[in-house]
């Protein structure tokens, strides 16, 4: 069994509406196993996975997957479930799966959800192994896998802290995203109205007071100084220092470094010169680079309590005891530790609720000072303290007090974090309780922290969890019902998407909003090109959604990007579905037009039901039978006839159609008829010879109503949008200098072909000169037809090739000129490899009167190429 392929689908795709792992599987050798070398794989399997007995499958009921086992199922049907159990068995709880055969035999598709794509990926490429193991009747040790995966895991999966606050963002619908890998900095929300963080630390954190919790005299001089009462002490830059504040302080003493956090380095109750010793080095270890200083200060004998400060208000307390063990009159202090240690809560570093308690120099100087060692059996209900410091990444305990705080202490925290600048505040506060005022007790803030842990309030050892991601997410949106989304336009179909998507954002702008726009050529933000390529797919929807100003998101999708990646997005609000032709056929197993039609549709499919629209090409079947069956929201159709009978029962339900009435683009809606602009006004129209174009400036003012853009504006992006090289790169552009005509466009497979058929018979009148070629990862019929139609276009032919894309050079461009030549046409066709050279033989052989259709890739290439020879000026864009 061979993984040929596999990678992340991220948001709605064509293989699943979740966030999923896709799996190209070669298992022919498998499959070919008699029936005796498979007899009770159920039942290794549920030997090796037990929790896999709770897969229901296509049963419905518990048991099913093994049923289905039993009963006869393919390899990559196993390697769907274990994967799924695998990423449960490490804490990710996901359910979803799917497995399907594809056109080759012994090649199988899987796909299965994920909440980590590492972890997710990882999980298949294990449960392949598996699978292969238990088909081959071996051993099978679980435990490496399961190391493995934690491992990765581990590495990958945001923290307690940050998974919270990502989590409550998404239980109210507010995006997130992953801004940079391997760390924890995330976007909520997108555009102009996401806001971010990194661990707890928010945008909206003071870099003063970042600064004021980092160091920790600092801080004890802004408290001190505000009425807050601090632990006396001093920084010293050598031990000698350090002892001679401790005299002067007064016995005994606590020594921490100056900058650090998570009680690294902190040592407390030191009473003698020889463990002030130890614990001044101990801070000194700990020192972060630049920094050189110890704090040594006095000890407060008051319990250690974190006061969780969000917003302005104090949302969580909780008092944290040091890691330590209590006795039971028969295990030594060794064998306490280790089975506290086997308490399933506990883990390695943060990936449990507590985590394990690990002996140290510390652990021994504790005992020591206590009269006690590892091999000391404690009386019963006597404690041996571990750590001198309570912090939960140490082994610490926590037990939740907020519902005890005293008023007064709220009010003190509260103003704490005020005091020092930050939003997100964690406070450490020695008392004896926090029922009573501070000032009535011994009481004292030792430090506080810029991005504080969240895991003691979230899952404290004892006492009630607090929604602390909440208050986050609600403190960065207030209102309620902001879900930190940005409208999301996305747009479809076989032709015509790059000139839609360019149209609707040139409307939005004309509508006075700050557009981000992906489409085939760039990504734009307001005008400013930011990037250059191919931005069909879900590389353009993270571009635009990351940035920081955009009001709209304008996407252009296509085929190949929901295929290799999916969306990019999890829901839109306009999705637009412009026609369903053939069109790569035989890549990615999809061979027909009802499955290509499937993965096109999942852009409507995308659309939010409350208040979203699709809008739909009423002249295309394909389109009315499946874009109408998968879409959303509420459907705007758009058709070149005002009389389409399918459309009768929509207008009688207040449906909203966009068609042509009287040389006029109207807006039906029941009876009610608003007329847009004359068709002969809108230049990419052509005064009407390219249909095409009508259709796409229809679909643009469907999707622009959609958006609740007035009519005016609509009217003034339509006439204003200029088939020219900058407004339409490659698409329709059309030149007239010198007595030849020329128009370029990026046409290359036959539909796109057809619909500028009309175009090139309006504007042609004498010799027509093509240049022309596609890309080599069309099946070979496609290729041939592809020749034929452009023979029925053209007097004259050049074929060229530059994007084999697979196939043997020559290959592609011979099968063009062999669909040319066998086409009943009076058509000459010559196959010149290069483009630019194709370029400037038809230039070249262009006469006055001619005209020249250059479908070519290198679009500035051309115009500069045409610019430079025949044409010296480029003239107005109209017909003559």
């Amino acid at each position: 069994m061979r993984i040929l392929e596999h990678r992340a689908l991220r948001g709605p795709n064509y293989y699943s509406r979740y966030q999923a792992i896709y799996m190209r599987l070669d298992i022919e050798e498998l499959e070919q196993r008699s029936s005796d070398q498979v007899e009770g794989m159920a039942e290794r399997l549920e030997s090796l996975i037990p929790s896999i007995y709770e897969h229901r499958c296509s049963v419905g009921e518990r048991g099913g997957f093994l049923q289905r086992v039993r009963n006869g199922t393919y390899a990559g049907h196993l390697v769907e479930h274990v994967a799924i159990e695998l990423q449960n068995l490490v804490g990710f709880s996901v359910g979803y799966g799917k497995t399907v055969d594809s056109y080759e035999t012994g090649i199988y598709n899987v796909v299965y959800r994920y909440r980590d794509e590492a972890t997710g990926l990882a999980a298949g490429i294990s449960a392949v192994e598996i699978a292969r193991q238990i088909y081959n009747g071996e051993d099978v040790d679980l435990q490496p896998h399961i190391d493995r995966l934690k491992e990765v895991r581990d590495a990958n999966a945001l923290g307690p802290s940050t998974g919270a606050i990502v989590k409550a963002a998404r239980d109210r619908g507010i995006p997130a995203y992953n801004l940079t890998e391997g760390t924890s900095y995330t976007q909520l929300g997108h555009g102009i109205r996401q806001r971010r963080f990194q661990a707890t630390v928010t945008d909206a954190s003071g870099i003063i007071g970042h600064s004021i919790a980092d160091d920790k005299d600092w801080t004890k001089q802004v408290l001190s100084e505000a009425g807050v009462p601090v632990p006396r002490g001093q920084t010293c830059f050598s031990f000698e220092e350090a002892r001679e504040a401790a005299e002067w302080i007064g016995w005994p003493v606590v020594t921490k470094p100056l900058s650090g956090n998570h009680g690294r380095g902190i040592t407390t109750d030191i009473t003698t010169v020889e463990d002030l010793r130890s614990g001044y080095d101990a801070a000194v270890a700990r020192l972060r680079e630049g920094a050189d200083g110890v704090i040594v200060e006095s000890y407060i004998k008051g319990e250690d309590h974190r006061m969780l400060v969000i917003g302005g208000k104090l949302v969580a307390a909780a008092r944290r005891r040091p890691a330590h063990v209590t006795g039971d009159g028969q295990s030594t202090i060794q064998q306490l530790i280790d089975r506290e240690n086997e308490d399933p809560r506990r883990g390695v570093g943060h990936e449990n609720l507590l985590t394990q308690i690990r002996v140290d120099e510390q652990t021994h100087r504790l005992l020591d000072q206590a009269g006690l060692t590892l091999d000391t059996v404690l009386p019963e209900g006597e404690l041996a303290f571990l750590k001198s410091t309570a912090n939960i990444s140490t082994g610490g305990t926590a037990s939740d007090l907020t519902d005890e705080v005293h008023p007064e202490v709220r009010f003190a925290m509260e103003r704490i974090g005020r005091l020092v600048g930050l939003d997100v505040i964690g406070i450490d506060l020695l008392a004896e309780t926090l029922s009573e005022p501070l000032e009535n007790q011994s009481a004292g803030v030792v430090e506080v922290n810029a991005g504080p842990g969240f895991r003691m309030h979230m899952s404290p050892t004892h006492g009630t969890p607090r929604p602390v991601g909440e208050h986050i997410v609600d403190m960065l949106f207030p209102d309620p019902t902001d879900n930190g989304r940005i409208p999301i336009t996305a747009i479809t179909g076989t032709n015509g998407k790059t000139t839609t998507t360019r149209l609707i954002t040139h409307i939005l702008r004309q509508a006075g909003k700050s557009v981000g726009m992906g489409c085939t050529g760039t990504v734009e933000i307001d005008s400013h090109v930011i990037l250059r390529g191919d931005y069909s797919g879900p590389a353009a929807a993270h571009a635009v959604l990351r940035e920081p100003t955009v009001e709209h998101a304008v996407l252009e999708v296509a085929r190949g990007g929901i295929m290799r990646r999916g969306l990019g997005f999890d829901e839109c609000d306009v999705g637009v579905l412009l026609n369903i032709a053939s069109d790569h056929l035989g890549e990615r197993d999809i061979h027909t037009l009802d499955e290509l039609a499937r993965c096109k549709t999942v852009v409507v499919d995308a659309v939010r039901r409350e208040g979203g629209y699709c809008v739909l090409n009423a002249d295309d079947p394909l389109v009315m039978e499946h874009g109408t069956h998968w879409a959303r929201g509420e459907i705007i159709y758009f058709t070149m006839d005002p009389e389409n009978p399918a459309l009768t029962q929509h207008l009688s339900e207040l449906g909203m159609v966009f068609t042509v009435r009287n040389g006029m683009i109207v807006m039906l809606r029941g009876k009610v008829t608003v007329e847009v602009c004359a068709v002969n006004d809108v230049p990419i129209a052509f005064e009407g010879h390219a249909p095409f174009n009508v259709q796409n400036a229809m679909a643009a003012a469907a999707a622009a109503t959609a958006h609740g853009v007035e009519i005016d504006h609509i009217r003034a992006g339509l006439l204003t949008f200029h088939p020219t090289p900058a407004q339409m790169p490659g698409r329709t552009n059309y030149f007239e200098a010198d007595g030849v005509k020329c128009l370029i466009d990026y046409g290359h497979n036959v539909p796109a072909l057809k619909a500028l058929r009309p175009l090139v018979d309006g504007l042609a009148t004498q010799q027509r000169i093509g240049v022309a070629t596609a890309p080599g990862n069309r099946r070979d019929e496609d290729l041939i037809a592809l020749g034929a139609e452009l023979a029925g276009m053209c007097d004259l032919l050049f074929i060229y090739e530059t994007d084999a894309r697979g196939r043997a050079t020559g290959e592609t461009a011979k099968l063009i000129h062999e669909g040319a030549a066998q086409a009943e046409t009076s058509c000459e066709v010559e196959t010149i490899h290069d483009e630019h050279a194709a370029t400037d033989r038809a230039i070249d052989a262009a006469q006055a009167g001619d005209f020249l259709l250059l479908l070519v890739d290198d679009i500035e290439g051309a115009t500069q190429r045409l610019k430079g020879r025949s044409f010296p000026h480029q003239a107005e864009l109209a017909l003559h």
